[in-house]
Order: C-alpha cells, then sequence, then structure tokens
C-alpha cells in the first residue's frame, strides 16, 4: 500500500486548523529547514501562511487544501501543519475517494486526530498518529533528533515485523523554547506504568481525547471492534475536562468492547487539586473492568514523540511494559 519515504520524497504540509505558519514563523522555519536539510522536498498547501482569526480558513478552504494535497501524485507523505481546535469542521468535505484510490501517508496528531480517524473509516486505509511539522520538528536538540530518530525509523524503512518501539531514555513538557532558544529543556527519566499484567493483540484506534469528542457516534469515528486497542491522550487539560472526556468514551460504550488502553503522557496536565493523575480518572471510567493498560507513553505531544498506525494490528505486553507492532504498515 505504501512504500518507504525516501530522501527526494515530497512531504505536503496542510494547515487544517491553527495557523502556526503565522503565529509562530520562526518554528515554522525552522521545522521546514530541519526536513529539507535531511533531504525532503516540502510542498507548502495554499493555506500556508494565511489566517482568520482562530484559524487558518473556512472549513470548505481547509479541506481543499487537503484534497489538493491527496489528489497530487507527487505527494508521497501529507503532514499537518499543527493541531488545534476545530479539524472536525472540514470532514464533510474531503475527498475520501481520492485518498482511497491513492492512498498516502498521513500523519499527524492532537486535533487532526478526527482526521486521520475520518480517513480511516472512510476508507480502511491506515493513517498515522505521528509528528506534526511545527511542534515536533520545530523544537531544538536533543528532543528534536530524538523524535526524528523514531520517525525515520518508523517510515523511511522497509518495516521488520514484529517491531518493538524503543523507549526513550527521557522526556519533556517543559514549556520553554518555542519560537527561540533560551535553555536545555529539563527533562525527566521516563517510566511507563502498566495495570494488569498480560499480553494483548489488536487493531489500534484512537488519538486525542478531546479531539474524539469532537467526531464520535458520527460516520467519521470508526466503528470500535471487540478486542481493538484504544490509544488516548491530552494536552494541558484540566482534571474535570479530562473526567468528562473518558466519561464520553464510556458512555459511547468504547469501555466494553475494547480489549486494552494505551494512555499517553498528558503535556502539562492540571489536577485542579484533586490529586488524580489521568490514569485515576480512566480507573474510575473503567468501573473495575479488568482492561490492561499502558499508561504515560511518548505518543502525546510530549517530546520525544514515536508514531504509530490507525488501523493497523500491535501488541501490548503491559508485563514487559512493550508496544510492538506485528501488522505491516508500509
Amino acid at each position: 500500500m505504501f512504500t518507504p519515504l525516501q530522501k527526494g520524497d515530497t512531504i505536503g504540509i496542510f494547515t487544517p486548523s491553527s495557523a502556526a505558519s503565522v503565529w509562530a514563523v520562526e518554528r515554522y522555519e525552522r521545522a521546514k529547514q530541519f526536513l529539507e536539510q535531511r533531504g525532503f522536498i516540502l510542498k507548502e498547501g495554499h493555506l500556508t501562511g494565511k489566517q482568520q482569526a482562530y484559524r487558518s480558513g473556512t472549513p470548505k478552504q481547509r479541506a481543499e487544501e487537503l484534497n489538493e494535497l491527496l489528489r497530487d501524485s507527487s505527494v508521497k507523505m501529507v503532514m499537518s501543519m499543527i493541531g488545534g481546535t476545530n479539524s472536525n469542521s472540514i470532514l464533510p468535505y474531503i475527498d475520501y475517494e481520492a485518498f482511497r484510490q491513492q492512498p498516502k501517508i498521513v500523519v499527524g496528531y492532537s486535533d487532526v486526530t478526527a482526521i486521520l480517524l475520518a480517513l480511516y473509516a472512510k476508507t480502511g486505509v491506515p493513517t498515522f498518529y505521528g509528528p506534526a511539522l511545527v511542534p515536533s520538528f520545530g523544537e531544538f536538540p536533543p528532543l528534536v533528533d530524538d523524535t526524528y530518530r523514531y520517525f525515520e525509523r518508523y517510515f523511511c524503512h522497509t518495516p521488520t515485523i514484529p517491531y518493538t518501539i524503543a523507549r526513550s531514555d527521557v522526556w519533556s513538557d517543559e514549556a520553554v523554547n518555542w519560537l527561540h532558544y533560551e535553555r536545555p529543556k529539563i527533562t525527566y527519566v521516563n517510566t511507563w506504568q502498566a495495570v494488569h499484567d498480560t499480553v494483548v493483540e489488536g487493531r489500534l484506534i484512537g488519538g486525542n481525547n478531546n479531539a474524539m469528542y469532537g467526531c464520535i457516534g458520527t460516520p467519521y469515528f470508526p466503528n470500535i471492534q471487540q478486542g481493538d486497542i484504544l490509544l488516548l491522550e491530552d494536552s494541558m487539560k484540566s482534571a474535570s475536562t479530562v473526567e468528562k472526556n473518558m466519561a464520553m468514551l464510556k458512555l459511547h460504550g468504547v469501555f466494553d468492547k475494547v480489549g486494552a488502553i494505551l494512555l499517553g503522557k498528558y503535556e502539562r496536565y492540571d489536577d485542579e487539586g484533586s490529586g488524580k493523575q489521568p490514569l485515576d480518572l480512566l480507573l474510575e471510567q473503567l468501573d473495575d473492568r479488568p482492561i490492561p493498560i499502558l499508561a504515560n507513553i511518548d505518543c502525546a505531544h510530549t517530546h520525544p514523540m514515536f508514531p504509530l498506525p490507525i488501523g493497523r494490528k500491535v501488541r501490548v505486553d503491559t508485563h514487559a511494559q512493550t508496544i510492538t507492532c506485528v501488522e505491516p504498515w508500509l
């Protein structure tokens, strides 16, 4: 379906929500240069450098920017500029048939979850929860280099199956160095947390939980199947919002079907004085369901970030605390 990304290949950049190429010009230019120096050609969507208040354009304009890249035979990968808040508003206008007929590697995270899930739901073609241009590749070394190593290993080589993702030694969510370098980010020893020792294989579904709130229960959201592995993560949310979003999944019956949960790190989470972490709030919503959980993984808003395939089978070993891709993604 896909072939590995190579030097000289074209990566198309689309802006489905927030106009980061306008309000974060320095970081945008740094990210663009980072990937160009590694041999890729970047094709800017027509909304690059444009802004309408909180967004890059109307829903139809933003969808058409994505559609142009999906239809362009010279584009091998389509990567989001950044996330935002309202990517779900473009879902009715996406050219799903173009994506079905000419599949491309589509990658992004955060609010782009709505688009990734919709493309998969409508076509059965996998998409990828992974780096976005400005937040991921506009970061400074050494963390940007760590993210790129994950990106290169995942997208630029013929997959060797099974492929177990190596856990990074350190991570950070410190809010410095967005536009200009101030100092090294504070990093923390990287640890994951497991609930219920077991091994589970299943189709990966999910992404940013706040973004899923805007499309679950619609034709643009994949039907949750028995045994699916659910990916959840979020950014800069309070405990009350995290509880609301996790309760939403329970009310939709998601927790009655999934076989395991991958809980990403929650960037700059605010417990609102509750003392509750996202894992605690998730366990409350599970009502003693014995669902295996691997928490605090690095497919999230934190640095570094590794990609995962939406719609492809992965294995979660909570005892060994590993995530393994067991089905080819390219």
